[in-house]
């Protein structure tokens, strides 16, 4: 790919993830209360709250710390056995994986996403492009369940722009921007 591609490919990307960070961000506000937001119904194996926990965890690993060398340490077992915190504190988790993608991509060269990634994921090289996406798409699974817990917990029908078209830069802003 050439440079010009791929350091689009690298602004995309810091697009989507941060739009959908701050759509889970969204999502947790929206919860009536702190308590409903540990809630797991019957069929149901990770409430909100650790979803959000462990998106927020695994971004800060895999991007802050790996690419963005943040000194961020993972926790992968308290994203899950955490219970009962409140809706602020889990904002504040989420707030601080947008600062850490912020910073990241930031930093990252457009040339990086063409090289392995550099940790191996389950034993494995990976190019950094393709973990990525995948870390993106991982990202946007996750805010689908949150955003179908939550209706299902509040019996609401209101979105609150989670996957927004709407979004997305305008072709003729983008090209503005990658031409600067």
């Amino acid at each position: 790919m050439a440079y010009e591609d791929l350091n689009m490919f690298r602004d995309s990307l810091r697009f989507v993830m941060l739009r959908d960070l701050r759509a889970l961000d969204r999502e947790i506000a929206a919860y009536a209360d702190d308590a409903s937001l540990w809630v797991t119904p019957l069929g149901i194996s990770n409430s909100a709250g650790n979803l959000a926990l462990h998106i927020a965890g695994n971004l800060r690993s895999f991007i802050g710390a790996a690419l963005g060398n943040s000194g961020y340490v993972r926790d992968r077992d308290a994203e899950f056995s955490t219970r009962n915190i409140s809706r602020a504190e889990v904002r504040a988790e989420l707030a601080m994986a947008v600062n850490d993608l912020e910073r990241a991509f930031n930093v990252m060269e457009p040339s990086q996403l063409s090289l392995p990634f550099p940790l191996r994921i389950r034993d494995k090289q990976v190019l950094t492009a393709d973990f990525l996406t995948h870390l993106a798409v991982h990202l946007t699974y996750h805010l689908g369940q949150v955003d179908y817990h939550r209706r299902l917990l509040t019996q609401s029908q209101t979105a609150v722009e989670t996957v927004s078209v709407d979004a997305l830069p305008a072709f003729d802003n983008r090209a503005l921007e990658n031409s600067r």
